[in-house]
């Protein structure tokens, strides 16, 4: 009697050398070569605002702190908001049949958002952030 058929697979001694294997490590990856040895993996990094919120933090209240809780609280608002321009930027860009959003569609994006002084304060702090970038 002939010996049973394997179906299409190679004897265990030809066969092709594996490719590096991921291994999970409790949210560390790393990567294991054939011979064993291990390379760690940088960790994907996450874009915030977090520096630029306790740079500002530390301009108006040098001596107070901000917990994690409180900085993650700060950097959603931050990113709702410049989700929200940059919406409101891109349909007044749109109305004027324009590809380009400029300085002006912020603005005015601005302006309507943001309610009262608070708009006033923001559109003077760009205007002086525009004219010092372009001075520059």
């Amino acid at each position: 009697m002939a010996p049973p058929k394997t179906a299409g697979k190679a004897p265990a001694s030809k066969a092709p050398a594996k490719a590096p294997v991921e291994k999970k490590e409790a949210g560390k990856k790393t990567t294991t070569s054939v011979s064993g040895e291990k390379k760690k993996r940088t960790k994907a990094r996450k874009q915030t605002y977090s520096s630029y919120i306790y740079k500002v933090l530390k301009q108006t209240h040098p001596d107070t702190g901000i917990s994690t809780r409180a900085m993650s609280i700060m950097n959603s608002f931050v990113n709702d908001i410049f989700e929200r321009v940059a919406t409101e930027a891109s349909k007044l860009a749109a109305y004027n049949k324009r590809s380009t959003i400029s300085s002006r569609e912020i603005q005015t994006a601005v302006r309507l958002i943001l309610p009262g002084e608070l708009a006033k304060h923001a559109i003077s702090e760009g205007t002086r952030a525009v004219t010092k970038y372009t001075s520059s």
